[in-house]
């Protein structure tokens, strides 16, 4: 075993963080649904979110009994919507396959929706103690400056050195404290900026460190030019004061939520909603545009609200539209910007 491990440990012991809502409780169900909501997102962030999430889907079964609205409305807010779906969808499976029972193995662990490589062994080794290597963004960053790994470490050659050392590096023993404790030295030590190397336990050892090169690595993805997408919204309000949204198609930015209609470059709002809803608008003004960031794209919603006439007569029974009051609690998932500007009410730009 190398000595990374035991100086690891060590610092953890001290330093380390013990009291997780996910750690005082630990479930193989709970790990899962912690290990998905840390995906790209600070513990700082996830931390409510996993309450309140637990609080209303406390098992297994009670996630794959719920419908999925009632999840999305769960995780409306903390993003990667996808993360949310393939969750539900995994518990179902588990439900109906597993007895309920969430797999002790990787094989199976690893077949189920939105369960990856390293998910699947922190999994494995944080609810049983079994020895898995796990390589999330802060062990990759932890490695990459332990090893002075060049290279981006989403290019395929670089991740498999990493997933090398994250091999040789992972203990028999105490393997549920290593997988927590080079994911906090990542999280509170070796930060992407300005990573503090005289508190780490690492850095005697640590080639970035020695050599004064850790802000190198790893290596950031090569730049491109980040798309830019402009879409117009409606924000259709009825005499009574309540907001059309709709149920977005399940693949894409936002899937399954619900959110305002998006409007085609060559129809009008007027003709949608007489076409849509029978109903005529009385006025009609633009909000300010709301900007949001992608991982991948910028887009820029342009919002219009629209007054109608009268109440809509035209409305078939649809299960993909839901008409909410804004300021109140939303009963479905919504995203973010869009829940932000129904809740900051809805004035003329």
């Amino acid at each position: 075993m190398t000595t990374l491990a035991p100086r690891l440990l060590g610092w953890f012991d001290a330093h380390g963080r013990h009291d997780l809502p996910w750690q005082l409780s630990r479930t193989p169900y709970s790990v899962w649904v912690s290990e998905i909501m840390l995906q790209q997102t600070q513990v700082g962030t996830v931390i409510p979110f996993y309450g309140r999430f637990m609080q209303r889907f406390p098992t297994v079964a009670a996630l794959a009994a719920a419908p999925l609205d009632d999840v999305l409305s769960a995780w409306a807010g903390l993003g990667y919507y996808a993360r949310a779906r393939n969750l539900w969808k995994a518990a179902r499976i588990v439900a109906a396959e597993h007895g309920g029972r969430v797999p002790e193995t990787f094989d199976a662990l690893h077949a189920l929706p939105g369960i990856g490589r390293s998910t699947a062994g922190a999994i494995l080794a944080q609810a049983h103690g079994q020895r898995w290597p796990i390589l999330d963004g802060n062990v990759k960053r932890v490695l990459a400056r332990y090893h002075a790994v060049a290279g981006w470490p989403g290019d395929p050659g670089v991740a498999d050195e990493l997933w090398r050392d994250a091999e040789r590096h992972t203990p028999h023993a105490r393997v549920a404290d290593y997988t927590q404790a080079i994911m906090d030295l990542g999280a509170t030590v070796c930060t992407r900026s300005r990573p503090a190397c005289t508190a780490c336990p690492l850095a005697r050892e640590c080639a970035g460190a020695q050599a004064g090169t850790q802000a190198r690595y790893p290596a950031p993805r090569p730049k491109r030019v980040r798309p830019e997408r402009r879409v117009a919204v409606l924000v259709v309000r009825a005499p009574d004061g309540r907001v059309l949204l709709e149920r977005r198609p399940e693949h894409g930015i936002w899937g399954g939520l619900y959110s305002l209609p998006e409007l085609q470059d060559d129809d009008s709002p007027r003709e949608w909603c007489a076409r849509m809803l029978g109903a005529a608008v009385a006025a009609e003004h633009a909000l300010e545009i709301i900007e949001h960031a992608f991982t991948h794209f910028d887009l820029d919603l342009m919002p219009r609200l629209l007054e109608l006439a009268g109440a809509p007569s035209a409305v078939a029974d649809r299960d993909d539209w839901h008409w909410c009051r804004p300021g109140a609690a939303l009963a479905v998932g919504v995203p973010a910007p869009v829940a932000a500007l129904l809740n900051a009410g809805l004035e003329p730009a």
